[in-house]
Parts: structure tokens; sequence; C-alpha cells
């Protein structure tokens, strides 16, 4: 690898720490006039027509319609859940703690692939990071759960929603790992945004969502921002530090991105930040790394495109 391809990756990859980690930001700006499940489909729908749209330009086929089936069911588990978890969740929590939590998803990806046929059964080290890991959720929002009222309920709901949109990207995960799309990635990611995109679309009509649909110059902006940063600069950058940088380093971005959103809740949304949520936060990366296999597999970005992805992530 050339000096210049190499200081090109390192530069992907802190865009792709420095984007990511603010899209909890632009997503609960974004909340103030826009419901959340619309907020997922307009901005998957409009991100991956545009990346099919550029993937055409340049004469690069689309996967084809026998493999739609299986993009869709990724499509649905990674965007329908997993973004829809978090833009749902998002409305009740801090958007420095909807980024912690959404850090957790390591271990649910561990857990969920043990229970797919060839998927690696869980030894005694993962059980115990599993429950170092969910010590440190319980930490983190005991602040919360101590309210009284409608307020606890909510965040009790948000947080369920943030553990679902965890569960939809590990499903999604292990479903693509075991039906294989034989077609260009970039191609089936757009090919995902789009499926996804329109799942959320159904969900926010079945939700009624579409008179409370309005914009203001702040949400538009978040908005344009989720969707050519969030989705499309981010996958970019994303994916060429993945091809020239190992997994391992790329994929310490889910350390990084909880940091920056914590930062910027408190300083630009005035959330609020006590030593607890330090706390909670390295205990829950302590059962990352416990949890991890040794082996580490190529991590799937949610958030990325959520996302993160949503994990997309992000």
């Amino acid at each position: 690898m050339s000096p210049v391809t190499r200081r090109n990756a390192w530069i992907a990859w802190v865009a792709v720490c420095v984007i990511w980690g603010t899209t909890y930001v632009a997503i609960k700006v974004a909340l103030e006039t826009i419901p959340p499940f619309l907020m997922g489909g307009l901005r998957n729908v409009i991100a991956g027509t545009l990346l099919a749209s550029v993937f055409v330009a340049r004469r690069r086929p689309l996967p084809p319609p026998r493999d739609w089936g299986r993009l869709a069911v990724i499509g649905a588990l990674m965007f329908g859940l997993g973004n829809g978890g978090v833009v749902w969740g998002a409305q009740y929590l801090p958007s420095g703690l909807t980024a912690v939590m959404i850090a957790t998803s390591p271990f649910w990806m561990v857990a969920v692939d043990s229970m797919f046929a060839g998927g690696e059964r869980l030894v005694p080290r993962q059980w115990l990071g599993l429950a170092i890991g969910f010590a440190g959720i319980v930490l983190l929002v005991w602040p919360e759960l101590t309210w009284s009222g409608s307020g606890a309920t909510l965040v009790i709901l948000g947080v369920i929603a943030l553990q679902i949109a965890c569960i939809g990207w590990s499903f999604a995960s292990s479903y693509a790992k075991r039906h294989t799309v034989s077609s260009d990635v970039i191609g089936s990611a757009a090919m995902q945004m789009i499926f996804g995109g329109i799942c959320l679309l159904v969900m926010g009509t079945a939700a009624g969502e579409w008179p409370r649909l309005s914009f203001n110059p702040s949400t538009a902006g978040m908005m344009l921002y989720l969707i050519f940063a969030g989705s499309l600069i981010a996958f970019a950058a994303y994916s060429y530090a993945l091809h020239h940088l190992p997994v391992a380093v790329v994929s310490l971005y889910t350390y990084v991105n909880p940091v920056i959103a914590v930062a910027l809740g408190t300083l630009l949304l005035g959330e609020p930040f006590h030593w607890t949520m330090v706390l909670a936060g390295a205990t829950i990366v302590l059962g990352i790394v416990v949890v991890r296999p040794a082996t580490r597999p190529r991590p799937a970005r949610v958030p990325s495109l959520s996302v993160a992805s949503h994990r997309s992530r992000s």
C-alpha cells in the first residue's frame, strides 16, 4: 500500500468516526418535526435510489431480480427493525445515551449468530462478557429508571426499541452471511436501503405519521445531512477504509462514535451528562472486549447506513 493510499484510508476512517458519531444529534434534531419511521424511510429510499443511480451511471449492473427476495429480507431486518428501532427510541432518549446503547450490538451479534446452524457456540468467557455488557446497560439507564410516571415508561420503551434495533442488525448479519448474494456490495447495499426504506414508509403509514410530517430549516438541514453525509459519504468512506485497513482497526469506530455523540449532545443540545455514563460506557466496552471471538468476523454496519448506522448502525 502506498503512503498516499494509507493516508487516505485513515482519513476515511476518521470521517466514518466523525460522521456516524454526529448522526445521533442529527436524528434528535430532525425528530422535532419529522416522525421517526418516515424519517428513516425517506432517508433510506432517497439515499438508496441515489446510490443505485450512481451505480448504473457507471455502467455497473444492479443485483438481478432473483436476488431481490434475499435483499428485501436483509433490508427489512437491517433498516426496518434496525434503523426503525433507532429513530423510534431516539424520541425518548438523549442522543449520547442512544449511541452508547447502540454500541451493545456486538453482544447481540455473537448471541444471535450462535443460534443459527453452523454458528459458533458461546463459551463461558463470552457468557461472562454478555453479563458484563448488560450490567453496563443497567448502570447506564439506572438514573432514568428511578423516575416515576410516564417519563420512566418512555425511557424503558426507548431502551427496548434500541435493543430491537441491535437484534435486527444481528439477524440481518447472520442471514446475509448464510445467504450470500453474488453481486457488488455497493449495488446490494443500495437495494437493501431501498427495500428497507419502503418497509419503514409502510410502518410510518400504518402508524399514521404522514399528517405530522413537516420541515423547518433545522430539520430539513439535518435530513439532508443524514442522507448525504450519514448514508452516502460515510458509507463510501467506510467501504474505502475497510478495503485498505484491517477489519479489527476499522471496527474501532464503534468505540469512537458514542464518545462523539455524548460530547455533541452535551455541548449542542444541553443533554445531561453524569459520570455514571462514563462508568457504564467503560463497562460496556469491557463486555465487548470479553465477548468478541478470537477471530473477529467482518462487521456488518448497520448504524453506518442507519444508520449506522444506523449499526446503523448508524
